[in-house]
């Protein structure tokens, strides 16, 4: 009798430890609701960079995403609990690595994006904070060619540093 008591303790014990943890490690605290406001495209202003036609656009949804399948909050089109916005501010291609004939043998591509972010109900975790990171190719490739892998692999690095830093609580 006291085992099955023992038992039925531990195994409520263990059962109500595992609702304060996720896998995405996203705390959203007591937000409801999230605002992506469209991030403009400002990369042509910073010397070296190009613009690149519906960055924007993919950045905004992939973000809006993001957030919509790691958390249990609803998307808003204006007042939103949590408020993410900003500017698309780098899109740089750069020579990495030379042969020996001084060619370049490998290409970066770099993408900067400048996020504000705001929470309607813990303030003191605001931010305006520059997140970049980079795609690496081979120079005998086109950008055009590796373009949607390059976006890929770059917005998924820094959107997952924006969930971290807005809403991880670590």
């Amino acid at each position: 009798m006291i085992k099955r008591y023992s038992f039925f303790f531990l195994t409520m014990v263990a059962l109500m430890g595992c609702g304060a943890y996720n896998f995405t490690g996203g705390d959203v605290g007591t937000a409801k609701t999230y605002q992506v406001n469209f991030f403009q495209n400002y990369a042509s202003q910073s010397p070296g960079s190009t613009f690149d036609p519906g960055l924007d656009r993919d950045f905004t949804l992939a973000l809006q995403d993001l957030i919509l399948n790691q958390t249990s909050l609803d998307l808003v089109k204006s007042d939103g609990d949590l408020l993410y916005e900003g500017e698309i501010i780098e899109y740089r291609v750069s020579p990495m690595t030379a042969t020996a004939e001084q060619n370049a043998a490998q290409n970066r591509l770099t993408i900067g994006v400048r996020v504000r972010f705001f929470n309607k109900t813990k303030e003191d975790v605001d931010f305006e904070r520059t997140f970049s990171f980079f795609f690496d190719y081979d120079a005998n490739s086109q950008l055009a060619s590796v373009r949607d892998e390059a976006h890929t692999a770059i917005f998924e690095r820094i959107q997952q540093d924006i969930f971290n830093a807005s809403l991880a609580d670590w």
